[in-house]
């Protein structure tokens, strides 16, 4: 195979893990944002659910600027069209996650009820709004975009931010919330005792359950959803725009490389495996063994949407030959390369760096100690 194709699978690879890293490690802290009203029954309790991850929300933000980079560095195209069309959704994200830091920072600063209820409900909305919109756009993702290409490559979108809230969407939406919610609530289990620890017990195992029958809808759906298939292309690791390959759409063609390679089945028994184990290790109250099965869980639940879609990355839904796939989004030979020099180095020191804080922040929050500390959220 030639270079330049091997890079683009490499970057491709890359990108699924930045991906699962930032369902994780984000998609944690928003699980615990999103239930902090449920879980929390009193002011301290919420107190304590917050500062269970005070150590790490604001670090694990770096896998956002991760995956923003990598697909701005390795797939110009792919960044350049989905921003430019998705641009309701991205000013979501941005005042969403704006919110959120103010929420941490600025809730226990005044010891009043109604100025802590206000920063709890926005922690709640930039938590869930996040993940749903997470889940989402891997569910438009399989309906196709509707953008197309003038001769020049100018992109022109031609949906509307209602129609990007279709009921798969949402689906997906949901899974990727109550995935969320799993990990959330299993890291609350982690650092909390009492009922604090009881109620989040409860709830993992529960947000468990709806991801796993959101998962089995998703799947048969999904097969009932015309799929795209490249019928002709310049062909891997070949210099090419969108301009230059026919794709035809057809019935069950999303599932066409689980046919191919048996083996992909492995991807969504991970995520079923996860999702089941996830919540039997709540109700048996080993929640570190629960965080690790929620995480596998969502690494099936990802890794099955890529290989799905592979080789697109952006299919087209106003002209599906001119999606946007692995092979004509790729940036050049020289910049992946660079790239690839650059995420060798700081993927493994971001992640050597992160189990570090978890390491050194271990065990449980006690109320006490969040009671006596004024500088505690």
């Amino acid at each position: 195979m030639d270079l330049y194709a091997i890079l683009q699978l490499t970057w491709w690879l890359l990108l699924g893990v930045l991906l699962i890293g930032l369902a994780v490690m984000v998609g944690m802290d928003m699980g615990v944002g999103a239930i902090l009203r449920f879980v929390g029954r009193t002011d301290l309790e919420r107190r304590v659910a917050l500062n269970i991850i005070g150590p790490h929300w604001d670090g694990n933000q770096v896998w956002f600027i991760l995956g923003g980079g990598a697909v701005f560095a390795a797939f110009p195209l792919i960044y350049a069209t989905a921003f430019s069309g998705f641009y309701v959704v991205m000013l979501l994200l941005l005042w969403t996650m704006i919110v959120r830091p103010l929420g941490f920072e600025y809730r226990s600063k005044i010891a009043d009820p109604r100025w802590r209820n206000v920063w709890d409900w926005s922690l709640f909305v930039s938590g869930a709004v996040p993940m749903l919109v997470f889940g989402a756009a891997f569910g438009n993702l399989f309906r196709g975009v509707p953008f197309h290409f003038a001769w020049n490559l100018t992109s022109y979108y031609t949906g509307s931010f209602v129609g990007l809230l279709n009921p798969f969407a949402l689906l997906c939406g949901g899974l990727s919330l109550a995935l969320a919610v799993t990990m959330g609530a299993l890291t609350v289990m982690n650092g909390a005792d009492g009922a604090l620890h009881a109620r989040a017990r409860t709830l993992a195992q529960a947000a468990a359950l709806v991801a796993i029958v959101l998962f089995a809808i998703g799947g048969v759906w999904v097969h009932a959803l015309p799929g795209y298939q490249l019928v002709s292309s310049p062909g891997a690791g070949v210099a090419q725009t969108p301009l230059q390959q026919v794709v035809s759409v057809a019935a069950g063609a999303w599932q066409a490389n689980f046919a191919a390679h048996p083996l992909l089945w492995l991807l969504p028994a991970a995520g079923f495996v996860g999702m089941a184990g996830a919540a039997l290790a709540a109700r048996a109250g080993r929640s570190h063994l629960g965080w690790w099965l929620g995480a596998l869980a969502w690494i099936g639940v990802i890794g099955t949407a890529g290989a799905s879609l592979f080789p697109f990355l952006l299919p087209s839904s106003s002209d599906p030959s001119v999606s946007l796939t692995l092979w004509n989004a790729s940036s050049s030979r020289l910049t992946l390369t660079w790239m690839l020099g650059f995420a060798l180095v700081f993927v493994p020191l971001i992640v050597w760096y992160t189990s570090w804080a978890f390491w050194v922040m271990r065990g449980k929050v006690g109320a006490d100690s969040v009671a006596a500390d004024d500088h505690a959220y």
